[in-house]
């Protein structure tokens, strides 16, 4: 099958249905419905999926988030596409169709941050005319348990 037969959608709360069948290999964890409702309920969390015969095989997530300084932004959080569908176009349109959405919701920027060693997604972002940041950034992580920070 070519990338021709692969549909790009961005999913609303009526779509839910649609993550019912998903190649193993596209999110990082199964799907929970119950979270996945959750989060399409919310008009600022989008997600582009690529359906081909009715099986979900790439999927892209984005929040549009305000700051009190600053006008809205689209935070680009993941990209993935079943390997048996990578270097086909899927994620470039998967990128399109959340950053198209990010500018008819009035989005100034988008951003997203990945690995270094990365360099597939780095591709991807390239492709897509994002525009590599010059300032090295550092991620930190917490685990939360049951209200309590846990380093």
């Amino acid at each position: 099958m070519t990338a021709a037969s692969i549909e790009v959608m961005l999913l609303t709360a009526r779509d839910l249905s649609v993550l019912e069948r998903i190649e193993a290999d596209v999110f990082d964890n199964p799907i929970e419905l119950q979270w996945a409702a959750q989060y399409l309920s919310n008009p600022g969390n989008l997600l582009a999926v690529a359906v081909q015969q009715n099986v979900v095989v790439g999927m892209a997530s984005a929040i549009a988030y305000l700051h009190p300084d600053k006008p809205l932004q689209l935070f680009i959080n993941e990209v993935g596409v079943a390997e048996r569908c990578q270097k086909q176009g899927v994620g470039r349109r998967l990128m399109d169709a959340l950053l198209e959405r990010g500018k008819l919701m009035g989005c100034t920027e988008a951003w997203v941050a990945t690995e270094e060693n990365n360099l597939a997604a780095r591709a991807l972002y390239g492709a897509a005319k994002g525009v590599q940041d010059q300032a090295r950034a550092v991620v930190y992580t917490w685990t939360l348990e049951q209200g309590e920070v846990q380093s």
